[in-house]
């Protein structure tokens, strides 16, 4: 996950603590001390306990996924790293603080697209259906209209209009509404155990 590190106009500076909090890491930052949760975004402890994060859109891929996609990308080599990954039993999450949903990984790639509802947001998760490892949530509202996206063969298109949509940039690239851009929206993932976690009045959706 992603996170926006200016809290009421400064700036913070953040360092790993070591300690975990419901199993997963904690920062501290360094003007404060205060120790904050990584899934939440939160300090949970110190003169900022309260104080939250702004979540970014960001997707979590395959460097392989990725560059194909944007092949620009100038990226940090590190040695040793990890190479691959599967999103297989992994949650797709969509946090809008009001309304927490969890997307079972597994549910999407075998459906292509969610189209939900979260806190009163018109969202889809959409996988890539170039490479299903490659995902990104959008936003479905354009203005005073509403699309319903759906995978049609490799092609994903609104069953509103018929127009095609990338999957991963949310741009029309042909039909009626050709040019317009789907809102990106964040999203983090998810181990179901940390999910229950930090998100115990949090949906799961289900078909």
């Amino acid at each position: 996950m992603v996170h926006r590190r200016q809290v009421d106009g400064d700036t913070l500076i953040f360092g790993v603590h070591g300690a975990l909090w419901g199993n997963a890491m904690t920062w501290w930052d360094h003007d404060t001390g205060s120790i904050w949760s990584q899934p939440l975004g939160e300090a949970i402890v110190g003169p900022r306990k309260g104080q939250t994060l702004e979540l970014l859109p960001m997707t979590f891929t395959t460097w392989e996924a990725w560059s194909s996609a944007n092949p620009d990308t100038l990226a940090l080599d590190v040695p040793g790293g990890v190479t691959t990954f599967d999103l297989e039993g992994l949650y797709l999450v969509v946090d809008f603080g009001v309304e927490a949903v969890a997307y079972p990984a597994d549910d999407l790639q075998a459906r292509g697209v969610i189209n939900d509802v979260v806190a009163g947001v018109e969202i889809a998760v959409v996988a890539d259906p170039a490479d299903p490892q490659r995902w990104k949530v959008f936003s479905r509202r354009l203005d005073d209209q509403v699309v319903t996206l759906e995978r049609s063969g490799d092609r994903v298109i609104d069953r509103e209009t018929g127009t095609e949509w990338d999957p991963t940039r949310g741009i029309a690239r042909s039909g009626p509404l050709a040019g317009e851009i789907l809102d990106t929206l964040p999203a983090l993932t998810s181990f179901p155990s940390d999910y229950d976690t930090f998100w115990p009045d949090g949906r799961v959706w289900g078909p």
